[in-house]
């Protein structure tokens, strides 16, 4: 037997593999609110216009309130022979309202409906995302402000560079997770276009106002060309690659945590909450909340580089490979969110050893960098020449074994005379980190300005 909801055409039903190919109910019955949603819009839109009676309308969108409140009590029966959430729907919804259902797909294709459906789906995700985001820079905000003046080693190459401060460092996420919510804002703008009404590719001959379609969906505008409509997903790929650069921000975050929990480290303690044991090795806490959130970031990238290849070569309009668009980004977005809740609350439960960050700090001759700037901004040597003299002094410090700042004024006048003993006032680390003033600077004052910063623009977007 033929599909009742589209099958005139056809005297046979399909294939069992076909029709389990075919079918996407099993994942895109998760946008059942936003069919709906677009349903009601859609169908009183077509009554202002006239193209179908009050009456009709009123008992569709009736039938549709039921059709809501049976999926959400859990005893709406969802059937794969009706291939997907639209058709599910809309059956179920003939059987409660009669012919009148029929009525509702005047002036729509599932094309419009599906890009309608998904845009809504994404733009309530992404809004979920930018909540979710604004908590962890509020996590580490608040333990940034708490270390501000915490001296812990700055690395490049892994080695150590230069002393920093823990909040300073923990503020550079805070930097990065406010790019990824400008990407959230930036694909939500862009994709708040309305599809629906362009109807399969060419639009319709109907008298419909799509703009009232639009303002009710909460859409800035109805889409402008039929056939693009119905063939983007340009905001599956541009939510699945912001997606993917957030995810890499935590999985250097985390990776960070991996590496400063070892005790090799010890920078930092994770919580119970957020650690597991050896099922043999009674003394192992595992960072595994970190390192899962690391992994998953491979999900995340792996639906962008599918979802890419799906679309690189499709002319339009509509084809069904674009049915491969959904379960990819769901898989994604509740990875992504996952991760974030995940960093988040070790953010919030982690406990810095202060003492070992500072020991830390002044390791590999970290203050050098300090050393040759005292020798360009006092002695007043060009700074080329001062990095070749402090290059001399650190090798010296090495091979007496002593940090640079037990090295006696002595031996680095031997390297350059015009040395005085003002210059240990910049080779402690505290020194060191107090003294870089400079805008985006490691200095404790630096870091509680840019915490205030941040904590009152968080402040003032939580209150809406």
């Amino acid at each position: 037997m033929s599909n009742a909801m589209w099958g005139g055409r056809f005297a046979k039903g399909p294939d069992a593999v076909l029709e389990a190919i075919n079918a996407s109910i099993d994942f895109d019955r998760r946008f059942y609110a936003q069919d709906i949603r677009g349903s009601k819009a859609h169908v009183a839109m077509l009554a202002a216009a006239g193209v179908v009676s009050k009456e009709d309308a009123a008992a569709i969108e009736k039938g549709l309130d039921e059709v809501l409140a049976e999926i959400e009590a859990g005893t709406f029966k969802f059937s794969r022979a009706l291939e997907d959430i639209h058709m599910n729907v809309e059956s179920r919804l003939a059987e409660i309202a009669g012919p009148a259902a029929g009525r509702l797909h005047t002036a729509r294709s599932r094309n419009d409906q599906v890009a309608t459906d998904f845009k809504l789906f994404v733009r309530d995700a992404l809004d979920g995302l930018d909540g979710q985001l604004r908590d962890l820079q509020e996590a580490l905000v608040e333990t940034a402000e708490t270390h501000a003046a915490a001296v812990m080693p700055g690395f490049t190459h892994l080695q150590s560079a230069q002393p920093v401060t823990f909040g300073h460092h923990l503020l550079a996420y805070v930097e990065m997770i406010g790019r990824d919510r400008g990407r959230v804002a930036d694909a939500r703008r862009r994709l708040n276009e309305c599809p629906l009404g362009s109807a399969a590719l060419a639009g319709t001959s109907f008298p419909i106002d799509r703009k009232m379609t639009a303002r009710s969906l909460g859409f800035d505008r109805p889409t402008a060309n039929s056939l693009d409509a119905v063939s983007d997903r340009d905001f599956v790929l541009e939510t699945l690659a912001l997606a993917s650069i957030c995810a890499g921000h935590l999985s250097r975050f985390a990776e960070e945590l991996v590496l400063w929990s070892t005790p090799q480290f010890g920078f930092v303690k994770l919580s119970d909450r957020f650690s597991t044991g050896s099922s043999i090795m009674p003394q192992k806490r595992n960072p595994d909340a970190a390192e899962l959130v690391r992994g998953k970031t491979g999900r995340v990238v792996g639906a962008l580089v599918g979802m890419l290849t799906v679309m690189k070569g499709l002319p339009l309009a509509y084809s069904k490979d674009m049915q491969e668009d959904k379960e990819g980004l769901f898989d994604a977005l509740d990875t992504l969110s996952l991760s974030i809740a995940a960093t988040a609350g070790m953010v919030r439960d982690l406990e810095p050893n202060l003492a070992a960050m500072k020991k830390a700090a002044g390791a590999g001759y970290a203050t050098a960098t300090d050393l040759a700037d005292w020798l360009v901004r006092v002695v007043g040597i060009p700074f080329r020449e001062a990095h070749h003299v402090v290059g001399r002094i650190v090798g010296k410090a090495a091979a007496a074994n002593v940090a640079l700042e037990k090295l006696p004024l002595s031996e680095m006048q031997a390297v350059e005379p015009r040395i005085t003993e003002a210059v240990f006032e910049v080779l402690g680390v505290a020194n060191s980190v107090k003294s870089r003033v400079s805008y985006g600077g490691t200095a404790p004052k630096n870091v509680r300005a840019q915490a205030a910063r941040w904590r009152k623009r968080l402040a003032k977007e939580a209150r809406g």
